[in-house]
């Protein structure tokens, strides 16, 4: 499992013209495009999620849990792309819908339980996501 965590000042996701999520403008937040592979399980998706929450990259090396900052998750299988050949990446390591999906929703759900104010995109939807990264801050997460 991959987290790609941006510090962001806003962000929406929208999917066909519907905004679905949003951290509104004037409140710092994250933004985690989450990616699953193959061998990933529940435990690690809590893990990262904690993690996540805990990770001090906001003002004054705070964290998300300091200050209540909310965050949007949007799943991203593309976080597995393989470029090594070609000019075409290869998705080979990006788990397929029916793992990732739950995975997702587990991430999801212990974020909540840790007392986060979670905003997601649509699983599995081509999705507009909009953003304005403070900082620019930008950071991978994985175990």
């Amino acid at each position: 499992m991959r987290v790609l965590v941006q510090r962001v000042s806003s962000a929406t996701v929208s999917v066909e013209q519907q905004v679905v999520g949003s951290i509104r403008p004037g409140s710092q937040g994250l933004l985690a495009f989450v990616g699953v592979t193959h061998d990933d399980d529940v435990g690690k998706a809590q893990r990262l999620a904690e993690k996540l929450w805990q990770l001090r990259i906001l003002d004054d090396d705070l964290s998300a849990a300091d200050i209540k900052a909310p965050i949007m998750v949007v799943s991203q299988f593309t976080l597995y792309a393989d470029t090594a050949k070609g000019r075409r990446p290869s998705w080979n390591s990006a788990a397929p819908g029916a793992i990732a999906e739950p995975l997702i929703t587990a991430f999801v759900q212990e974020l909540q339980q840790l007392g986060a104010d979670v905003e997601t995109g649509t699983f599995g939807a081509h999705m507009q996501v909009e953003l304005i990264n403070d900082g620019p801050v930008t950071v991978l997460l994985e175990l």
